[in-house]
């Protein structure tokens, strides 16, 4: 019997993933908050504008971040049940280790938002806490035929759209209203409490699609069929156009808060076209030089996210502002450069840390 090969690691993956984590560091450092300023009643403030969420019914590129991070998760996955399968282990084995990763995800995002000034709190919207869920239904219908995991995916959207359109809770009885709606209901069962800028825990029901997409289209590059960007595009296109009828037939606005079914499917679009974009230019055409500064980031991606939002927020961000503020005051920096150079110099320390990491060759995994 031949040795079957091990699945070669998908750079393009590390890539996106290094994307998506140098964006977010960013946006934690503070920067985007600062170029808003600078960029105000400006000809480039429409251009910022798109690296904050959408207020509510619409879709700008930071409301992709999360889809993406979500997507990437599935691929990711599938290349690693492969790689498991291929050493042996048995189905029930990669349960129990989907189990353990699923566990952590829930763990550390529960504790991400656990600490306040004001005392414990306990909150259901970290996108680590959503990643548990999802990936737990990824990996159960992983083995399942591609008809068979569309099939799940139209029925946990469905699902979604008749616990917003069909329950009729007094007060929570607007599908598309927010602090109106019935993921703000089960918010207050969950939690006692109603998220102020309208997410919703349940937004890991529709997002497992994003997820189980990202899986698929793992097993689509793992496989021996050709035109694989090809396929990518095909479905990318499809369901990002079926995404925006929804949205302007006016059946399903387009809202990222509360992970409408047209968000899901048009944002499941963008990551598709995104991973063929990279797929075809870094891993057929070899374009793989200058790729470093964002796999190394990528490489630590949890543990940069969970130092960025736990230690960064809470300690690290106002530590550096204070040295590098009282550094550019001695030569009368303004107040908006001040700020952005103190972002970068945040981002930076936290590059720095993921480099070292790199050269010591440390990874944290769940």
């Amino acid at each position: 019997m031949p040795i079957p090969t091990t699945p070669q690691r998908l750079l393009s993956l590390d890539f996106m993933r290094g994307l998506i984590m140098v964006l977010l560091a960013l946006e934690a450092a503070g920067l985007y908050d600062s170029l808003s300023q600078a960029t105000e009643n400006t000809p480039f403030f429409p251009i910022i504008q798109q690296l904050s969420h959408h207020p509510w019914h619409g879709l700008r590129a930071w409301d992709l971040v999360q889809p993406a991070f979500m997507f990437m998760a599935g691929t990711a996955m599938a290349f690693s049940l492969e790689k498991q399968e291929q050493n042996g282990m048995t189905r029930g084995q990669s349960l129990k280790k989907t189990l353990k990763r699923c566990g952590w995800l829930f763990f550390w995002g529960v504790l991400d938002y656990a600490v306040r000034k004001s005392g414990l709190s306990f909150e259901l919207w970290d996108v680590l806490t959503q990643l548990s869920f999802t990936t737990l239904i990824a990996f159960l219908i992983y083995r399942w035929t591609i008809t068979a995991q569309i099939v799940a995916c139209i029925a946990l959207l469905l699902l979604t759209e008749a616990l917003y359109r069909l329950t009729h809770v007094p007060g929570f009885d607007q599908p598309f209203t927010d602090q109106h709606n019935f993921g703000n209901y089960m918010d207050l069962l969950l939690m006692n409490k109603i998220n102020h800028g309208g997410w919703v825990a349940i937004n890991c029901i529709p997002t497992s699609v994003h997820t189980i997409g990202g899986a698929m289209a793992g097993k689509l590059l793992l496989g021996q069929k050709p035109h694989k960007t090809r396929s990518l595009t095909i479905w990318g296109a499809s369901t990002l156009l079926l995404g925006y009828v929804l949205d302007w037939a006016n059946i399903t606005p387009i809202i990222k808060r509360i992970a409408t079914s047209s968000f899901t499917i048009a944002s499941l679009g963008y990551s598709l076209l995104i991973l063929a974009l990279c797929y075809w230019y870094i891993d057929i055409k070899d374009h793989r030089r200058r790729l470093k500064f964002f796999t190394i980031i990528g490489m630590n991606s949890i543990f940069i996210y969970l130092f960025f939002e736990i230690v960064g927020h809470r300690w690290f961000n106002g530590y550096a502002a204070a040295i590098t503020g009282g550094l550019l005051q001695l030569i009368n920096t303004p107040s908006i450069p001040s700020a952005i150079i103190t972002s970068l110099t945040i981002f930076a320390c936290e590059w720095g840390l993921c480099y070292f990491l790199y050269r010591k060759k440390i990874f944290f995994r769940l």
